[in-house]
């Protein structure tokens, strides 16, 4: 079903609650607090693939979260990616307040981010690119639709922010449901590429966020900043010309997710 049409729908029609099915609500109050009543924290599967950046997630994928998610992207329940915007937004601000007290401690002033996660480095929020065969089956792109919606709520939050959808998949890949960690890796590596001209967006500064709806393994984050490593642009006799060379200081990568396996949160890291 077309995205508009599913809009309209849900206008007219009598919603329940995306995460316990309460009638005539699309998220109640308990649910809510379940996806945005905690703060957000830095998340790292066991084990963890080789190249993933820092990741921060809102909320454990169980329960009233895994049900909104699934709703959302499954059953086109698109009044819930406000919510699943907002709780992605808050992912995001946390990534950027520690990465501005890491930043504060190296002498990092200039495009930083301060504690408070301000600064005047805009935010590129970078999604996850769907298969097409699933964008086309849904009706929608989840996670571009929560990335725009997270955008939205950083901007009101004073953070200056925008969604770069400069990834793409340049290879077909198998169904990730039943793959451990190590298959998934195997299957998704190499799997994506940075878009004709995305490089000249990513490179041009800028915090880079990639963002996702669920993170289980991490290999899809992994593989998507692989995908843009290296990418940088440079002039050569007056003509911008993307060159591979990693980025750093103007442009440092890491992730925000909605929610995460719930193992993941509870990893020690000292």
């Amino acid at each position: 079903m077309p995205g508009w049409w599913q809009d309209l729908t849900d206008l007219v029609l009598p919603a329940e609650c995306g995460g316990c099915g309460r009638p005539r609500t699309a998220l109640c109050a308990q649910c809510g607090d379940a996806l945005c009543g905690v703060a957000p924290r830095r998340v790292r599967p066991d084990p963890r693939p080789g190249g993933l950046p820092v990741v921060h997630a809102a909320a454990p994928y169980e329960n009233a979260v895994r049900a909104m998610l699934l709703a959302h992207k499954e059953r086109g329940a698109l009044g819930l990616a406000g919510p699943l915007g907002a709780a992605l937004a808050g992912a995001v601000r946390a990534g950027l307040r520690e990465d501005g007290t890491s930043a504060g401690a190296r002498g990092e002033g200039a495009g930083g981010v301060d504690a408070a996660g301000g600064g005047d480095a805009e935010v590129l929020l970078v999604p996850v690119p769907s298969a097409r065969r699933a964008v086309r089956a849904r009706g929608h792109d989840p996670v571009r639709r929560i990335a725009l919606a997270a955008a939205g709520e950083l901007r009101r939050g004073g953070t200056r922010a925008r969604v770069l959808c400069v990834l793409r998949q340049r290879r077909a890949v198998a169904d990730q449901s039943g793959l451990n960690s190590r298959q998934r890796q195997a299957n998704l590596r190499g799997a994506l590429e940075v878009t004709a001209g995305g490089g000249r967006l990513l490179a041009g500064g800028g915090r880079v966020v990639i963002v996702d709806d669920l993170m289980t393994t991490g290999a899809s984050l992994a593989e998507a900043a692989r995908a843009m490593r290296g990418v940088h642009t440079e002039s050569k006799g007056g003509v911008a010309v993307v060159t591979a060379r990693e980025i750093t200081c103007e442009n440092t990568i890491t992730a925000a997710v909605v929610s995460s396996s719930p193992h993941s949160f509870g990893i020690n890291r000292n």
